[in-house]
């Protein structure tokens, strides 16, 4: 029986798009459309945004204007406006909420006459109490509560995730299905020699130096702050290349500023997705030091390119930032730091730095682990078989 299914999401391509949205793509993509038809309702930030475009295996329906703050509020009755009207002419079999948020139009939705089943996948990387206690959510907690109830299926992407329907009073299936890696991350020749030494032409890298990297949004949560902090404690040949960007820029420029790194700190802008991984293979380590993750997509690309790489012990990151050979079937993945510790980073890049073949040892560890476990094909066809058919039941 060929599907017809609704995803709610708040951004989408071409613009602000996380591993979230990434993995929408992904996984459409890889789905035959004469098995599941996808449409997706989405904020239209910008005003030039087609309200309609077809997006690889999505058609893309763009609702509001701009993405401030009452914005993004009104989105959540603008989506359940559009659900009912293009469920009148497409009859969709299923809905998917992406992200806990997207729960909430759904309920409205069906509230208007929508009465089909819906998956939800949690691919939040906020923490829990920031996600549910904020003021600026409260007054929506309790249709959040009954989305979640209500959900046919939960699809979450680490144990860490797994957790959060049950806190919310849902009794249901959740059913863990990791994100994967960016496809040219895995692929050995996205990028031939030439390229690369252009771009570390264009991007200033000198012989000798060492550059770290992270390709996340530029958010709190992720910790730019703390590798820029520990450069204080490296030598000068080390640097740090920021990619891409997001609300913590100013502020991450202004502290570069003031700490004097000014020139071992460099600032890329946006970069389309499709290229990131041209960024990562001029570098030689991936820093990324999260103060909380749903999974931490960036870092599974990290390790696919092989770089050496450089986290914390949070929930979403444990399942797959093994710091000992003990802890998983693949040894050691990645170097473990302590959250908000700057100098335990610095400490982390000196032992790379001094002993390259562990470096290799632990970073061709890691890339065995995503290219065996993070498989977006694989993932595509557990989506389909064990979440998208549980809407037929």
């Amino acid at each position: 029986m060929s599907q017809k299914i609704l995803i709610f999401s708040l951004a989408y391509y071409p613009s602000f798009v996380s591993g979230a949205e990434a993995a929408v793509k992904e996984i459409t993509e890889r789905i035959t459309p004469s098995d599941i038809a996808f449409h997706l309702v989405t904020l239209r930030f910008e005003p030039h945004a087609p309200q309609h475009e077809q997006i690889g295996n999505v058609l893309v329906h763009r609702v509001g204007n701009g993405g401030g703050k009452w914005a993004k509020t009104l989105f959540l009755f603008q989506a359940a406006l559009k659900a009912r009207s293009l469920h009148k002419t497409e009859h969709f079999t299923g809905l998917w909420g992406l992200m806990s948020y997207m729960s909430i139009p759904i309920v409205f939705a069906r509230w208007l006459g929508v009465r089909v089943p819906y998956v939800m996948t949690l691919q939040d990387g906020d923490p829990y109490d920031k996600v549910f206690n904020r003021r600026a959510i409260k007054p929506f907690v309790p249709f959040i509560n009954k989305g979640f109830r209500e959900a046919r299926v939960f699809q979450v992407i680490s144990d860490h995730l797994a957790k959060w329907p049950t806190l919310r009073g849902y009794t249901g299936p959740v059913i863990k299905i990791y994100n994967g890696a960016n496809p040219a991350a895995i692929k050995e020749d996205s990028y031939t020699d030439e390229e690369i030494t252009a771009l570390k032409t264009e991007l200033g890298k000198k012989p000798g130096e060492v550059w770290l990297v992270n390709t996340a949004r530029l958010v709190h949560q992720k910790a730019f702050d703390v590798v820029i902090r520990s450069l204080v404690h490296l030598p000068t040949h080390v640097k740090f290349l920021v990619v891409g960007q997001g609300e913590d820029e100013l502020m991450l420029r202004k502290l570069t500023n003031e700490l004097r790194l000014t020139d071992r700190v460099i600032f890329t802008g946006h970069v389309d997705r499709g290229v990131v991984t041209k960024y990562r293979l001029v570098s030689d380590i991936f820093v990324m030091p999260s103060r909380s993750e749903g999974l931490g997509n960036a870092s599974l690309s990290a390790r696919a390119s092989r770089l050496p790489f450089i986290t914390t012990a949070i929930d979403g990151m444990t399942e797959h930032s093994f710091a000992t050979d003990a802890e998983s079937p693949f040894g050691r993945t990645a170097w473990v730091v302590p959250v908000d510790d700057p100098e335990a980073i610095a400490t982390a890049v000196e032992d790379i730095l001094a002993h390259p073949e562990e470096a290799k040892r632990v970073a061709d560890n890691a890339r065995k682990m995503v290219v065996e476990v993070y498989n977006w094909d694989v993932i595509a066809e557990r989506m389909r078989t064990e979440i998208f058919n549980r809407l037929c039941i």
